[in-house]
């Protein structure tokens, strides 16, 4: 958990070390909402395990940053859906309220456009549901219990159509233990013992209002 906040800490120092010498124009911020489907697994838990399908849907804010049309700070606040399946009917869902903050950069002037997105993602456990768990350690009133935060790394590609419609797809690279109380509960099984780390990659569309 303390190498976790240190790097939280780090890349949120990193963040505000940019913000710091860029020029953010925030009176020319606009608004747009965004949704899609997610598929997420858990590395080195509920072995075997298999994807989870779900969505996220959520508003975000885009603010221009560097005096141009191509670079822009976008954070957000959205519902997602995550987890995993286990073997046969097993279903492991964790639900957040999840606010990722990205710099975004379009890669030309130009309106329709190819972009880029990478910053943190800070996910807060909403609910989390267990459905016919394979083992009983997996229960959340065991050892299957989802830790309440959540940090991820984002980073995502897309095309905006005429900076108002963007379809883009992303990837969270889970940085924190998702399952704390089940690392080492099975002996036998090497990947007990390493950290769980949740992992997602969503397909979006996005609309930017005026």
């Amino acid at each position: 958990m303390k190498n976790s906040v240190k790097k939280s800490a780090l890349v949120l120092s990193i963040l505000a070390y940019y913000l710091g010498f860029a020029q953010i124009d925030f009176s020319s911020t606009r608004f747009g909402v965004t949704a899609g489907p997610t598929y997420s697994r858990v590395q080195n838990a509920h072995n075997p395990s298999s994807a989870r399908v779900n969505f996220f849907a959520g508003a975000f804010a885009i603010i221009p940053i560097g005096g141009d049309d191509m670079f822009y700070l976008q954070p957000g606040v959205e519902y997602l859906g995550a987890g995993e399946n286990g073997q046969g009917s097993a279903k492991y869902g964790s639900n957040y309220i999840s606010v990722p903050l990205y710099f975004k950069a379009y890669f030309s002037e130009a309106e329709s456009e190819f972009f880029g997105q990478l910053g943190p993602r800070f996910g807060f456990l909403l609910s989390q549901s267990i459905k016919n768990p394979t083992k009983s350690i997996y229960n959340e009133q065991e050892y299957g219990k989802a830790a309440g935060f959540d940090f991820a790394v984002s980073a995502g590609l897309g095309f905006s159509f005429k900076r108002k419609l963007e379809i883009f797809t992303r990837f969270d690279y889970g940085i924190t233990d998702n399952l704390p109380d089940l690392k080492g509960k099975e002996p036998f099984d090497a990947s007990s013992f390493k950290t769980k780390k949740q992992h997602v990659l969503s397909a979006g569309i996005s609309y930017i209002f005026d």
